[in-house]
């Protein structure tokens, strides 16, 4: 029973390597879209003509929008790491994958603190043009 479970790993182990490298790809893909759109309203924010406040807290919510696609990315490639793991686990394979898991959780919450808060300014700002 032991030599079939492993037999079949053995046959799975080449789809899973690709499938890796497809999460992998992805996710690189979604960074470097995340850029684009965030690049694209950034210059359609430069070239209108308004006081340095409203830029400020408009360069805010791009950055905020560029962190929600740094983070989908960044889960992306957790997600590839822990099958990586299962599929070939070494200690150093899951030494690597905690490493790797704690650096995105730390750059995670800083990222989606920053986002709440640009959401919030975002609101704020809503509010205060209801009031005008």
């Amino acid at each position: 029973m032991h030599d079939l479970a492993q037999n079949i790993m053995d046959n799975l182990i080449p789809f899973f390597d690709l499938f890796i490298l497809a999460l992998n790809i992805f996710s690189i893909v979604v960074l470097i879209w995340g850029v684009i759109m965030s690049g694209i309203d950034f210059l359609k924010s430069e070239r209108a003509n308004r006081n340095r406040v409203v830029m400020a807290r408009q360069n805010n919510f791009i950055k905020s929008f560029l962190g929600s696609y740094i983070l989908l990315s960044l889960e992306i490639l957790i997600a590839a790491d822990i099958i990586e793991s299962i599929i070939k686990p070494t200690f150093q394979d899951i030494l690597k994958l905690a490493i790797l898991v704690v650096i995105r959780t730390v750059i995670s919450y800083f990222l989606h603190k920053e986002i709440e808060d640009a959401l919030k300014d975002k609101e704020n700002e809503a509010d205060e043009k209801k009031v005008i």
